[in-house]
């Protein structure tokens, strides 16, 4: 007999929802880990009393009774794992699974059993239903009338709202039914009431999400925000987790408590509830509770009297009375030596904060991702520059969230980070990612803020520092997206020195600015004509490319898809033949491989034959080009001649012998450079009267 057993895509049940999780069964207990917040439910085996098996909508579902009166329901079971559970819960934890199935009888009359937090509506010995009295959020009692008012679900798509019993009158003297059904109800139901006084009242506080300022009372078992136009009360059962986490500037404080269900206000929920403090700001608070009563509820977590930070009370007052860990930033440390990393969610500009086990981004809108829930990272350039880059995240479930506008600068040690937590990088693809080696069971939430953190955080700053230069040139020179070279310093070059041309002695920098811009402009003119004489040139006789296998089978196949599937569009046709495609067996594919490699190789053949026969043709036109060329040069000169026949004869003697004789080859600075042509004309002119200088110069001897 195996010592755990282990169902994926088992759903538990939650105040009218189903939740999609995982669940373990082992000697020490019950394990369920849901997918969605990653809250992880542990029944320890000696806290078993009772195990239902039962048909439900989803399948078969399992029904756990604990000892101390909690229900646990996990639907979405197959028929044929009953002998394999019944087996299990036998030989480790001593029960019997017995069957019990609902009545389906339709009545609407019965009998109602209270029995630890469930409400049950039994006809005969079949239940019909049950209510966990923890979703009830009001209780009103009438004439032979009891109303049951439920919190509302914002999962379900379907909620209930309210259940009426009609509870008949009895004979019996001194006992009215209608109030003793209320009090069994309002004894487990979760209503929450204001009573008596609160433990302690912080004033005052910036909340970001809600928006405002609150006053944050404290009672036993729930939160009071009151505000100027809002009030809510959370429970301390829907709170997940606590973040402390420290602001950039270093002078702040965020104080995060993410909450499921989420407070609502309108159609708008809050997931996250974030608080915001100055580090300077001191607190000295006093529990109204008597010392005794402090010691024995928070066995030495808290006093009676304490004084310190005011985020620092906040985050341990909350900390005693939810019973949950704090989570604060590992030992990431970004470049400019903060635990996090300013970036871009949506439209709005924030902090990503990259945790032990997940990451945070605040504040609007909060987003928490745990690393079990990551299918995979992406580092994509900067949509606006080179000198940012984006920070993509995909989870199982196909949700995507980017973090854009990152210095380039933190890219080194973001990418140090992800590569350590063994995250699956897409850039690096399938083969050299490493396996993930966290426990899938296991809470993400594990990280204290304790002296012990605080201290390795020290250690681990002490040892980047140390490393930070051989890190950062690492970092820059693995990846060449964001080393764009000679064009990006260019870049900044340009924008340095517009900065300063606006400061004293701009002029000058101005000056020596203009002859670059020149020179670049001509630089980038003379390759944009290339492109279009190659595209001039483009013979439409050319053989054309062939098509790969998956489309030579797409143009035989989409009249079939078409008539198969009438009116569909372009795109859900592109979309179906890839389906298609991809559920093809093997042989069938191969099959219009071969196909393709057939119209390759006539491609390669024919483009062989054009080639050869284009290189006799383009040498022709050459030929053909540069005779022309030089008829016009030459009908050009003879047009010179006739028009100016003298001009180099015109020279005085004396003149003509100071100056020297000027080859093809020469060019004089006094020329115009642009005219090229009259250039020519005058050098052939010079080149063919030397013997006439000399006469002359012998007759003047």
């Amino acid at each position: 007999m195996a010592d755990t057993l282990e169902f994926n895509e088992i759903y538990q049940e939650v105040k009218g929802s189903m939740n999609d999780g995982r669940l373990r069964l082992s000697r020490q207990g019950v394990i369920f880990k849901n997918s969605k917040t990653g809250k992880v439910d542990n029944i320890q085996a000696s806290e078993l009393a009772e195990g239902i098996w039962r048909r439900v909508a989803l399948g078969h579902g399992l029904k756990l009774l604990t000892k101390n009166g909690h229900v646990y329901k996990y639907d979405g079971f197959r028929e044929s794992e009953f002998d394999k559970l019944s087996e299990f819960f036998k030989s480790h934890y001593r029960l019997e699974l017995a069957e019990k199935d609902l009545c389906v009888k339709g009545w609407n009359w019965g009998t109602v059993k209270f029995g630890g937090q469930l409400l049950s509506f039994d006809i005969g010995e079949q239940p019909v239903f049950e209510i966990p009295l923890s979703n009830v959020s009001q209780c009103t009692t009438g004439k032979n009338e009891v109303t049951l008012e439920f919190h509302q679900n914002d999962d379900a798509e379907v909620s209930l709202m309210e259940v009426r019993f009609y509870v008949p009158p009895t004979q019996e003297d001194g006992v009215d039914p209608v109030e003793a059904f209320a009090q069994n109800v309002l004894s487990k139901a979760d209503v929450i009431q204001a009573t008596g006084d609160a433990i302690c009242i912080f004033r005052e506080l910036q909340c970001l999400t809600p928006r405002g300022r609150y006053d944050i009372r404290i009672y036993p078992t729930f939160l009071h925000l009151h505000g100027k136009t809002f009030d809510y009360k959370i429970p301390y059962t829907t709170v997940l987790r606590l973040f402390l986490l420290p602001h950039k500037d270093q002078r702040q404080m965020f104080f995060v408590i993410s909450l499921d269900p989420p407070i609502k206000q309108g159609q708008t929920r809050y997931h996250f509830l974030i608080l915001l403090f100055s580090k300077d700001e001191d607190i000295s608070l006093t529990l109204n509770m008597n010392e005794d009563e402090v010691e024995k509820r928070f066995e030495g977590r808290l006093t009676k009297n304490m004084s310190g930070s005011l985020y620092e009370m906040v985050s341990r007052v909350m900390k005693a009375l939810v019973n949950r860990k704090i989570t604060v930033p590992g030992n990431f440390q970004g470049h400019s030596g903060a635990q996090c990393i300013t970036c871009s969610y949506k439209a709005s500009s924030g902090l990503l904060y990259p945790l032990e086990r997940g990451f945070i981004y605040v504040h609007k809108p909060p987003v928490h991702i745990r690393f079990d829930e990551i299918s995979f990272v992406n580092f994509a350039r900067g949509t606006t520059t080179t000198r940012s880059f984006d920070f993509e995240i995909e989870t199982k479930q196909g949700t995507q969230y980017t973090f854009s506008s990152i210095e380039r600068e933190e890219y080194g040690k973001l990418f140090d980070f992800v590569n350590a937590k063994k995250l699956n990088i897409k850039n690096r693809g399938h083969k050299e990612s490493m396996p993930q080696s966290y426990d899938e069971y296991a809470d993400s939430d594990e990280d204290q803020h304790d002296a012990y953190l605080e201290r390795m955080k020290e250690e681990g700053k002490i040892r980047e520092e140390n490393a930070d230069d051989s890190s950062d040139e690492s970092g820059e020179e693995t990846d060449e997206s964001f080393n764009p070279g000679e064009e990006e310093d260019d870049v900044a070059e340009e924008f340095d020195s517009e900065v300063s041309a606006s400061s004293d002695g701009g002029s000058d920098r101005e000056e020596k600015r203009k002859p670059a811009k020149k020179a670049r402009i001509v630089k980038e003119r003379k390759p944009r004509k290339k492109p279009s004489e190659s595209k001039k040139g483009k013979d439409p006789n050319a053989p054309k490319r062939p098509m790969s296998a998956y489309m030579l089978w797409l143009n035989a196949s989409r009249e079939k898809i078409k008539s198969d599937h009438p009116g569909i569009s372009i795109t859900d046709l592109s979309k179906k033949a890839g389906e298609l495609w991809k559920g093809m067996s093997k042989e069938k594919k191969e099959e219009w491989d071969r196909k393709a490699e057939d119209a390759k190789r006539d491609y390669e053949k024919a483009m062989k034959e054009y080639s050869e026969g284009g290189k006799s043709e383009s040498s022709k036109k050459e030929r053909s080009k540069k005779k022309q060329q030089q008829q016009q040069q030459q009908g050009k000169g003879k047009a010179e001649r006739k028009a100016a026949p003298s001009k180099a004869l015109a020279k005085s003697p004396a003149k003509q012998l100071g100056e020297s004789f000027k080859s093809k080859e020469f060019v004089s600075s006094e020329e115009s450079s642009g005219d090229n042509k009259k250039e020519d004309s005058e050098e052939e002119e010079i080149a063919s009267t030397p013997p006439s200088l000399e006469d002359s110069a012998s007759g003047s001897e």
